[in-house]
């Protein structure tokens, strides 16, 4: 029997790791979900991130509009958005961490996939992941090198390293960056 696969992607991570390891956003996520599935079946993809706000960051808005477009064009792909929270006069993300973690957890409890794979560098998913396993399933996480913690290389059973080859085939268009998230935003 063919294993399910369900893809957790950290949004926020997968942005940032991308803006700094390759300066481009492109990225065509049938292939990339595709690449990190190979033989087995996605049973589906969830992308998490927090929604830009139209009325402090406007051109930040209208980018991450088309990009969520584009997004609820794939198929089998569900966007999950968060906030953002003043902490301090910074808007900080909120609910984001819990969203995915919690996704995570109910569909392996719920048996709805064989193999949970975790787009992120964070650690604080670690236990969940951890816990994902106790319940029998499988763990993978699709990490960049320069972003990622060792508590989440420790636990995945399987490891994906995100590098140049294993990006070569999965934009959707020439070398072009987008314009940069405001930085203004971060994640908590």
């Amino acid at each position: 029997m063919e294993d399910r696969v369900a893809i957790f992607i950290d949004g926020s991570n997968l942005y940032h790791a991308l803006r700094s390891n390759f300066k481009r956003y492109d990225l065509n996520f049938v292939k990339f979900a595709d690449k990190l599935c190979g033989d087995r079946r996605l049973f589906r993809a969830y992308y998490y991130n927090v929604l830009q706000e139209q009325n402090q960051y406007p051109e930040a808005h209208r980018e991450q509009q088309d990009f969520l477009e584009a997004l609820h064009h794939m198929p089998y792909l569900e966007v999950r958005l968060g906030r953002t929270k003043m902490a301090q006069g910074v808007p900080v993300e909120k609910g984001i961490d819990i969203m995915l973690a919690t996704d995570l957890l109910y569909f392996a409890w719920t048996n709805l996939y064989d193999v949970a794979i975790l787009v992120s560098g964070d650690g604080d998913f670690a236990y969940a992941l951890q816990t994902v396993k106790n319940i029998g399933k499988q763990v993978e996480v699709a990490y960049f090198e320069n972003n990622i913690s060792k508590d989440l290389l420790d636990v995945s059973d399987q490891r994906n390293l995100l590098d140049h080859t294993f990006f070569r085939g999965l934009w959707i268009g020439k070398r072009r960056t987008w314009r940069k998230r405001p930085s203004s935003i971060r994640k908590k």
